[in-house]
């Protein structure tokens, strides 16, 4: 039977009953999370800081090896560089030219077809920063950005807990 509005009564009441069966579903998933909201956010700082934590340590990592065995050549950066990855070459003591596959360390400020002096460990080529970079340098937007973390969400958590 069609209505006026030409849908049969019988399908938007399947419609409909499909709809209520998919939300009482949800409903109690829904309800866990909204009493464990305040646990998530403060979850989701701490993993922010966490992976902090740990880009700085493998950052300091990576710089000790160069440090280790240090040698120091002129670079050429590469176009096909991008946000992630900056391409460098550069020939090493022994004449054999290096293109590091996962870029250079500590990039900031370096255009494609400049030439930069960059450090590298010579046991390991692919290991190779922009000389007189560190982690060091690195280090403070990285915390600017953990503290920002902290400061927008610490208080969201307390406020979320609060209104349980």
């Amino acid at each position: 039977m069609l209505t006026t509005s030409g849908l049969d009564s019988a399908s938007v009441s399947t419609g409909t009953r499909a709809f209520d069966e998919v939300a009482a579903a949800v409903r109690p998933a829904a309800a866990v999370l909204r009493r464990r909201l305040p646990e998530l956010v403060l979850g989701l700082a701490v993993l922010v800081t966490v992976l902090a934590g740990l880009a700085l340590a493998g950052s300091a990592i990576d710089d000790a090896a160069i440090d280790d065995d240090l040698a120091t050549a002129r670079a050429e950066v590469l176009d096909g560089s991008t946000f992630f990855r900056t391409l460098v070459r550069f020939t090493m003591d022994n004449g054999q030219t290096v293109v590091p596959e996962n870029g250079v360390f500590h990039p900031r400020g370096v255009d494609p077809g400049q030439l930069v002096q960059v450090e590298y460990s010579a046991s390991d080529p692919e290991l190779v920063r922009v000389a007189g970079r560190s982690t060091v340098g690195g280090a403070a937007p990285l915390l600017v950005g953990v503290a920002c973390t902290w400061v927008l969400l610490g208080p969201l958590a307390l406020w979320l807990r609060r209104r349980r």
